[in-house]
């Protein structure tokens, strides 16, 4: 379920939204919720579309080792809407054993290497001094896809851990899961299958230039256009809905932060945005949160910022933009050195 925003129903949907809607129902199997909050903002869903079919769907790094990765990421930011959603996938693959152990982070039971690999290197994508990061297991050619991955779940677990449920499954008892993943596993498997153009999601936005930061995407023409757009696109919602003050705040905090959530507090949070008037303080209180301790947004705290920003693009221009910063920044971390 979505919480706090009203977004596109699919019936509903008009010019670019309904667009990348009738493309996301075709090659993704239908109009995820992932998908439909980032609707109020169309340009943004138009670049998360893009990144998420030109990296993940598309390229030459198999589906599953990328669904591996998105699952490990998922579960290092405690999303649990998100390791289901791609334990749901792994399986509509064929891949039951791997969506098993990354259900239960059980990575040795991985027994394809390069997917164990992967996954282990995607559960230290937030620790920028582990040994795992210093040499990827994969080569400089797939980095774009595998590098991209990473750095679109730890955008979109943020996303999720604020505005969606627990599960993407009608309901989350225990007891019923199991069967719910098979049905939906069933449901996606001709999705996942179905041959796809690459490309296609680029006529949504215009070409621009990939920023310095994403370089890590720039050997793959595909990636980078996606990204580049993308990243656009949420500097642009950024600069409508936050105030340059709270983004330069934000930018400070990213840049001395080491991926660790343990050591912040909510005292640090509001210590950190004291200095801004009341509405303004609201703003900056999601944004902080959101990019470096996602899973303390609370409903008090967006409802909150609701109370002076009543519109649904305020709410999702806020959550992109400070939770792209941090993909980001994680994104720096995971640059190529073999």
């Amino acid at each position: 379920m979505i919480k706090y925003i009203h977004p596109v129903k699919p019936s509903l949907a008009e010019g670019l939204v309904a667009e990348v809607y009738a493309q996301a129902k075709r090659d993704f199997g239908i109009v995820a919720e992932p998908f439909q909050i980032h609707s109020p903002v169309p340009k943004v869903l138009a670049g998360t579309w893009m990144v998420c079919r030109e990296v993940e769907l598309l390229g030459n790094v198999p589906r599953p080792v990328k669904e591996a990765i998105a699952t490990a990421v998922s579960q290092l930011n405690q999303c649990p809407y998100c390791v289901d959603a791609h334990t749901i996938m792994l399986n509509a693959l064929g891949e039951n054993a791997a969506a098993n152990a990354n259900s239960k982070v059980q990575i040795a039971s991985i027994s394809d290497p390069k997917t164990r690999m992967a996954t282990e290197w995607a559960l230290a994508t937030a620790s920028p001094r582990s040994d795992l990061l210093r040499w990827l297991p994969f080569s400089r050619q797939e980095a774009p896809e595998i590098v991209g991955t990473a750095v679109f779940y730890h955008y979109m677990n943020r996303m999720a851990n604020v505005l969606l449920d627990d599960t993407p499954l009608p309901s989350n008892h225990s007891l019923l899961k199991r069967p719910l993943k098979r049905m939906a596993s069933w449901m996606f498997s001709g999705a996942v299958n179905r041959s796809k153009g690459a490309g296609e999601s680029l006529l949504f936005l215009p070409k621009t230039d990939l920023p310095n930061d994403l370089r890590w995407a720039k050997s793959c023409p595909n990636v980078a256009w996606a990204y580049a757009c993308f990243a656009r696109a949420v500097e642009e919602v950024g600069d409508q809905t936050l105030p340059i003050d709270v983004r330069v705040h934000l930018q400070e905090e990213i840049s001395n932060w080491n991926g660790s959530t343990s050591e912040l507090s909510l005292a640090w949070c509001e210590d950190a945005i004291g200095r801004f008037d009341e509405s303004t303080q609201s703003a900056a209180r999601l944004a902080l949160l959101t990019a470096l301790a996602p899973k303390r947004v609370d409903e008090e705290t967006v409802l909150d910022f609701r109370k002076h920003f009543p519109q649904d693009e305020k709410l999702i221009g806020v959550l992109a933009w400070s939770s792209f910063a941090a993909a980001r920044k994680i994104g720096t971390w995971l640059q190529p050195m073999n």
